[in-house]
């Protein structure tokens, strides 16, 4: 037997298992052989421990918007602070604290008082006995008797400043920006008093401002909802069950009517984008853009660069063009008898913000984001209201 035996341990795996299951191979030749073929012995999973290093994490902090009273507190306190912060330089450069003598001039506020005066026909802001003046020209900055409201509010402007370097910066003095931007242009007119052509900051700005009737953001529209899919993003509807595109047409229709009944008459607008979905802005239709380029073109300059500003913060003309003619004290004609002012700064600033209101109220708001935006663009279209309108005498 041991011959036979010796033989079959002797054969290929690939023998097959009659061979290795012969009845003359002991069951333990068997075992010893299967044991040979299995060469690398178990190896025991290691476990590594884990290593803590400090404290537990903070538990997460709730989204803004359910944490408005904390951040509202927060603002308080910053606001309170900056208040004293500003009490005490203020209190400084008047005379009332110690000022260092060696402090550059321009952190400095050399002035104490801010008055308005009425001088040859003008009203001028006085810096104590300074009068205001074009930081690049020097001239004296002379607003008409007309427009009461705006030198109190560029007085107030100046009387918050804390020293001359601050009136270096354009954010701090928005009022002080856009009346130099008026006074430039009536200046820049006069000295080209050929009626033939166009004075070149005026053509300059005309041509910019028209760039922005071919994307205005009022003319630009959300696709329309697919039947086909419920899910799309187009197809959200907010509480009133109305669609992004259903505001942005409501918005738009608004401004467009009045516009093109008082002051483009029998002009046509549409919108860019149309509703194949292509991202290309369509142009309007001809004889159009020659229409409201006579009209930018022949505006006075207190309203040319009140539009520019408007145009250039809500990114629409359309917007820009009837904010300037419901304020402005030389269109008054363009209101009924009686009418009331409609179109205000809360009203421009809503239907140019459609899109990023109906986002944030989807997604949330950004703090110190969405809510510095939104603040300043008022500020923005509310020095335009004050630089266009006046008592109109």
């Amino acid at each position: 037997m041991a011959p036979a035996t010796r033989h079959c341990l002797s054969l290929p795996l690939r023998a097959g298992r009659a061979a290795l299951t012969s009845t003359t191979i002991p069951r333990t030749a068997v075992a010893s052989d299967r044991r040979r073929i299995h060469n690398n012995p178990p190896q025991e999973a290691k476990v590594q421990p884990v290593y803590g290093t400090g404290p537990p994490p903070e538990p997460p902090t709730p989204a803004a918007e359910y944490a408005v009273e904390e951040r509202l507190a927060r603002r308080r306190r910053q606001a309170e602070m900056l208040r004293q912060a500003r009490d005490i330089r203020k209190n400084g450069a008047n005379g009332g604290g110690k000022v260092d003598p060696n402090a550059p001039v321009l952190k400095r506020r050399f002035w104490k008082d801010v008055a308005i005066k009425e001088v040859d026909g003008a009203l001028q802001i006085h810096l104590d006995s300074r009068p205001l003046r074009h930081p690049t020209t020097k001239a004296i900055i002379r607003l008409p008797l007309s427009k009461p409201q705006l030198a109190h509010a560029l007085a107030v402007e100046w009387d918050q400043l804390l020293s001359a370097q601050e009136a270096t910066k354009q954010h701090l003095i928005p009022l002080t920006s856009i009346v130099c931007r008026a006074i430039d242009i009536a200046a820049d007119d006069a000295a080209h008093p050929d009626t033939t052509t166009t004075a070149p900051i005026r053509e300059a700005i005309a041509t910019g401002l028209m760039r922005y009737l071919d994307t205005d953001s009022l003319l630009c529209w959300a696709p329309p909802a697919d039947a086909n899919d419920p899910h799309a993003p187009s197809s959200y509807l907010n509480d009133e069950g109305k669609s992004l595109r259903d505001l942005q047409e409501a918005a738009a229709g608004e401004v467009v009517g009045w516009l093109t009944t008082r002051v483009w008459p029998g002009v046509n607008i549409v919108p860019v984008l149309e509703d194949s979905g292509s991202i290309l802005p369509r142009k309007q239709e001809e004889g159009v853009r020659e229409v409201v380029q006579g009209w930018v073109l022949g505006l006075s300059s207190w309203e040319l660069a009140g539009l520019e500003r408007a145009t250039l913060a809500g990114k629409s003309l359309l917007m820009g063009a009837r904010l300037v003619c419901e304020w402005s004290e030389e269109r008054r004609g363009l209101l009924e008898e009686g009418e009331d002012r409609r179109f205000g700064v809360e009203e421009a600033a809503r239907v140019v913000s459609v899109e990023v209101e109906w986002q944030t109220r989807r997604w949330g708001e950004v703090e110190d984001t969405h809510d510095v935006e939104k603040e300043d663009l008022r500020r923005q279209l509310g020095s335009v209201v004050l630089l266009v309108g006046g008592s109109g005498r």
